[in-house]
C-alpha cells in the first residue's frame, strides 16, 4: 500500500512534454524548433507544480501519420500510468490527424485522468471544455492537406522540369556547388561498371555478388555509411560487404547510369498515406543526357535485354555452358537444358527439356553438342560481319529497315508536340493554385471554383492521356534508334572475332532456335535459327564470298551430322 501511495505521488508531479517538428513546420520560424518547444513547456509546466519532467520528441516527421516512435513511446508509458499531464505547445504538435488527435483529446485523455495543456492554443483540460478544441483540430488537417498539395504541385513543376526528385544512386554524388546536378563518384562507379562488364561476359547475378563480397566490396549503404552518407531505409545487421544477388539485379535496371534522370517512378495516394507505389512507366517524366553517364547507353540496352536470359543451368558437376538460356526448342518452344555424357565427359550438349521421353509433350530430343554450337555459331558471326564490310549499304538497311532521317524528323516533331503540352499542363498547375487561392479568400465564390476548377480538371486529364501516348511513342523511338546504332557497332567490333566468347554471344544473339536433326538423301544435317538482338534474323545473301559455314560433327555412335540452312527461311 505504502508503494501505491509512493507511485501516486510520483505520477501527480510528473508531467509529459512532447514536442514535434516536420518539413511542414519549417515555414513557421524558430519558435517551431524543437529547442525552443522544449524551453516554452518547461517554463509553463513547472509553473503549474510539476517537477518531474520528461522529454518526448520527433523530429522530421509529419503529424499527419500518428506511427512517430517518440509519440509511440509516450503513449505506451501513459497507459502504464507515470504521467498526470502532457504539454505541447499547440494541439498540431499531437498530430494533424482529425479523427485521431479528436479520438485522443475526447477518450483517452479523460479515460487514463490526463491532463492535456496546448500553450498557444491556450487549452488547459483542467479548467474545463474547450469548444474551439475540435475546430482547431480540423484546421491542423487542413493545414496538412493544403501543404501537401502545394508541395505535390511543386514537385511536378521541378519534376517536368528535369530536376532530379531523389537521391543520386549509388555511383554518384550531389554536386557540391549544385545540389539539383549529380556528378560521377568514381570509387563507387568502378564497381558499377565492373558488374555491368561481368554481366556482358555472361556471369550470373549470384555470382557477381559472391565475387564482391570476395575481394572485399563494400555494399552500397556500407560505402554510404563510410562517407558520412545517410540514406533511409531499415538497417540490417549484416557484414559490411555482404552483398546479395538483389542488390546486382536492382543496379542492372537503373537507367540513371546512362546520365538520365527519371522522375515520377513513385507516387502515393494521398497526403495520410505515405506508402510510395510504383508509377506505370507510361507516367515518368525521362530526361536523358542531363548527367555524365557511367554505363554507355548501347551497353544499357545490351544488358537490358540480356538480363532474362542470364539464369545459367550447370551440369551435375558445377559447369556452365555460355549457351544456357539461349537455345529454344524449334517445335514446341521450350528451353533447352545443358549436359554431359556421363561416359565421356568430354561431350557436352543440349536437348528440349519438354521431350516426351523426360514426361514432356514434345516428340523428339532435339540433341545438339555444344561443340557443334561453337563452331556454327561462331562461323555465322563471322559471315554477318564479313556481309557488313563487304555489303556496307545493304547491311545497314537490313538492320535499319527504313528511312533513319524521316524518323529522326518525325521524332523531333514529336518532341516539340510534348514540350508545348508539358507548358500548357504546368500552366494548369499555376491556374489551379491560384482559384484555390481565390476561393479561401472569398474573391472566386464556392460555385465559380467548382466550375472552373472541373474545366481544368477535364483539360488537364486529356493533356495527360496525349502526354503518355506522345512520351511511349518517343522512347519507343529512341529506344529503336539507340538500339540499331548499338548492333551494328558491336557487329563492327568483331569484325577480327577467331574465338567466341560469352560476351560476344551475349552481346550478338538474342535466341537460337534448334531443328532436331533430319536424315535427307542418306545425310543427317541439322538446322538452327539465329535470332540476333536488335534485329531479329538476318537475311544475308548466299554468295560465294558469304558462305554458309561447313560443319560437321561426330555426335554420337559413329553419326556425322551438317549444319544445313535447307532453303527454308533459317539463318
Amino acid at each position: 500500500m505504502k508503494q501505491s501511495n509512493n507511485n501516486k505521488k510520483s505520477r501527480d508531479v510528473t508531467a509529459f512534454l512532447y514536442e514535434r517538428l516536420s518539413r511542414d513546420d519549417n515555414m513557421d520560424g524558430e519558435s517551431y524548433s524543437i529547442g525552443n518547444q522544449k524551453k516554452l513547456l518547461i517554463k509553463v509546466a513547472k509553473e503549474k507544480g510539476y517537477t518531474n519532467l520528461v522529454h518526448f520528441f520527433d523530429d522530421g516527421i509529419s503529424g499527419v501519420t500518428m506511427d512517430r516512435p517518440g509519440f509511440a513511446d509516450m503513449i505506451q508509458q501513459l497507459e502504464q500510468g507515470k504521467a498526470a499531464a502532457v504539454f505541447v505547445k499547440d494541439l498540431s504538435r499531437l498530430g494533424r490527424n482529425y479523427i485521431e488527435v479528436g479520438r485522443l483529446t475526447e477518450e483517452f485523455f479523460p479515460n487514463h485522468d490526463i491532463r492535456l495543456v496546448a500553450v498557444s492554443d491556450n487549452i488547459d483540460t483542467d479548467e474545463g471544455e474547450n469548444e474551439l478544441a475540435p475546430i482547431r483540430n480540423l484546421f491542423n488537417e487542413w493545414y496538412a492537406r493544403d501543404i501537401s498539395k502545394k508541395r505535390r504541385i511543386s514537385n511536378k513543376i521541378k519534376g517536368n522540369a528535369g530536376e532530379p526528385m531523389g537521391q543520386p544512386p549509388y555511383g554518384y554524388i550531389k554536386d557540391p556547388e549544385n545540389p539539383k546536378r549529380w556528378i560521377v563518384d568514381e570509387e563507387a562507379a568502378q564497381v558499377v561498371r565492373r558488374i555491368y562488364r561481368m554481366t556482358l561476359e555472361g556471369v550470373g547475378t549470384e555470382q557477381i555478388a559472391a565475387k564482391l563480397e570476395e575481394d572485399g566490396v563494400l555494399t552500397p549503404r556500407a560505402y554510404w555509411h563510410s562517407k558520412g552518407i545517410n540514406r533511409p531505409g531499415k538497417v540490417k545487421d549484416l557484414p559490411p560487404t555482404h552483398w546479395n544477388s538483389s542488390s546486382v539485379i536492382k543496379m542492372l535496371s537503373v537507367q540513371e547510369y546512362c546520365g538520365d534522370i527519371l522522375n515520377f517512378k513513385t507516387y502515393s495516394k494521398s497526403y495520410k498515406n505515405k506508402k510510395r507505389l510504383e508509377n506505370d512507366r507510361e507516367n515518368w517524366a525521362i530526361f536523358k543526357d542531363v548527367h555524365e553517364p557511367i554505363i554507355e547507353r548501347a551497353v544499357f540496352e545490351q544488358v537490358q535485354q540480356k538480363r532474362g536470359k542470364m539464369r545459367k543451368r550447370q551440369a551435375k558437376d558445377g559447369e556452365r555452358s555460355m549457351f544456357s538460356g539461349l537455345l529454344v526448342c524449334a517445335d514446341c518452344g521450350s528451353n533447352l537444358h545443358f549436359h554431359f555424357n556421363q561416359g565421356n565427359p568430354e561431350i557436352k550438349y543440349f536437348n528440349c527439356s519438354n521431350y516426351k521421353g523426360n514426361r514432356g509433350t514434345c516428340g523428339s530430343t532435339h540433341y545438339v553438342r555444344v561443340d557443334f554450337l561453337e563452331q556454327v555459331v561462331l562461323g555465322e558471326i563471322r559471315r554477318l560481319t564479313k556481309y557488313a564490310g563487304l555489303y556496307e549499304d545493304d547491311f545497314l538497311k537490313e538492320v535499319i529497315g527504313h528511312s533513319r532521317q524521316a524518323e529522326e524528323t518525325e521524332r523531333r516533331l514529336k518532341e516539340k508536340e510534348l514540350k508545348s503540352l508539358l507548358a500548357r499542363d504546368d500552366e494548369l498547375d499555376g491556374l489551379f493554385e491560384r482559384i484555390y487561392e481565390d476561393n479561401v479568400s472569398g474573391k472566386l465564390s464556392d460555385d465559380r471554383f467548382a466550375k472552373m476548377s472541373r474545366r481544368y480538371e477535364e483539360e488537364q486529364k486529356e493533356l495527360s492521356e496525349k502526354i503518355k501516348k506522345l512520351r511511349s511513342e518517343i522512347e519507343k523511338q529512341s529506344s529503336r534508334a539507340t538500339s540499331t546504332d548499338m548492333f551494328v557497332s558491336i557487329v563492327r567490333k568483331y569484325t577480327r572475332a577467331r574465338k567466341l566468347t560469352p560476351r560476344m554471344l551475349n552481346e550478338l544473339v538474342e535466341k537460337i532456335e534448334v531443328y532436331n536433326a533430319e536424315k535427307i538423301d542418306g545425310e543427317w544435317v541439322q538446322r538452327l535459327r539465329i535470332h540476333y538482338n536488335c534485329v531479329g534474323e538476318m537475311n544475308i545473301p548466299n554468295e560465294p564470298a558469304l558462305p554458309i559455314p561447313a560443319v560437321t560433327v561426330n555426335t554420337r555412335k559413329g553419326v556425322f551430322v551438317s549444319y544445313t540452312t535447307d532453303d527454308r527461311p533459317a539463318i
